[in-house]
C-alpha cells in the first residue's frame, strides 16, 4: 500500500469535496491494489496567486495493474474557490472507459458537480455491460442540471452534470459517484488486456481524444494562466490533468 499524504487542503475545502476526496480514495482502497505513481517533478503540490488570493494545488495519484493512472487534484483559490478534479486513466491495453469527476464552488455551495464514464472506443459507446449496470443506478431527480460544453463530445448519455442546491442533492451526487467508482473498479478487476494491436491502437487514440478534447477547456486554462503563466499551464495540462500513455 503506498505512502498516503495527508489530507491538509481537503479540511479547509467545502464539506462535499472534503467527502468525496475520501470517497474516490477508500473506494481505490478497498478495489484495487494501488502503487505510488510518480507525478511530474514540480507538481504535486503548486503554490501560487489568482487576483490576490492564494492559489493552491494538491495532487494525489497512484497506479493499479489496470490502471496507469488515477488522479485526484484539490485546489484552493483563497477563501472563494474550491476544486475537485479525478480521472482514472486505464492502461492503454485495456479497453475500460475513462472515469471523470468534477466539484467546483467555494463555501456557500457547489456551482458545478460532474461525473461520467467516458467511452474510447471507436463507436463512442460503453461496453455493454457498463450500460446495462449504469442504467439500473437510482435517478436523482436534480433540480439544477447544467449544459455540457461545446468540446463535450466524450460524455457518455449517463453523464450528470448539475448544480447541487440541497443537502439532499449533494448527498445523491455522492453516492451516484461511489456507485459509479465501485462499478468501475470491479468491471476493471474481471477485464483482460485486449489481445491485438488493433484493438491497443483504438483504445490509445480514444484515450488520445479525450485528453485533447479536455485540454480544450478553456477556464481551466485562463485560471492557471493567470496564475503561473502559458507555458508552465501548458506543461501542467498535458503532463499533469491530461497526459496520455508513452510507450
Amino acid at each position: 500500500m503506498p505512502q498516503v499524504v495527508s489530507p491538509s487542503l481537503r479540511e479547509s475545502q467545502h464539506p462535499l469535496i472534503h467527502r468525496l476526496a475520501d470517497c474516490i480514495e477508500n473506494t481505490w482502497r478497498q478495489y484495487l491494489t494501488l502503487s505510488p505513481y510518480q507525478i511530474p517533478e514540480g507538481l504535486g503540490y503548486v503554490e501560487g496567486s489568482l487576483e490576490g488570493e492564494r492559489l493552491v494545488i494538491e495532487n494525489h495519484c497512484y497506479q493499479t495493474p489496470q490502471f496507469r493512472k488515477l488522479h485526484l487534484e484539490l485546489a484552493q483559490v483563497g477563501h472563494k474557490l474550491d476544486i475537485l478534479h479525478c480521472v482514472m486513466f486505464p492502461h492503454p491495453d485495456y479497453a475500460l472507459p475513462i472515469f471523470g469527476a468534477d466539484l467546483v464552488g467555494g463555501k456557500s455551495g457547489i456551482n458545478a458537480a460532474i461525473a461520467d464514464l467516458s467511452p474510447v472506443n471507436a463507436e463512442r459507446q460503453l461496453p455493454p455491460h457498463y450500460r446495462t449496470e449504469l442504467a439500473v443506478l437510482p435517478q436523482y431527480p436534480f433540480s439544477q442540471p447544467r449544459d455540457l460544453p461545446d468540446w463535450g463530445d466524450i460524455f457518455s448519455k449517463f453523464c450528470i452534470f448539475v448544480r447541487p442546491v440541497t443537502p439532499e442533492e449533494e448527498n445523491a451526487f455522492l453516492q451516484h459517484v461511489e456507485n459509479v467508482v465501485t462499478l468501475h473498479c470491479l468491471a476493471a478487476r474481471q477485464t483482460m488486456p485486449v489481445s491485438s494491436v488493433q484493438d491497443a491502437l483504438e483504445v490509445r487514440a480514444g484515450q488520445e481524444y479525450y485528453c485533447a478534447k479536455q485540454q480544450q477547456n478553456d477556464k481551466t486554462r485562463r485560471v492557471l494562466e493567470k496564475s503561473f503563466g502559458s507555458e508552465w499551464t501548458e506543461r501542467y495540462m498535458t503532463t499533469m490533468l491530461f497526459d496520455t500513455a508513452t510507450a
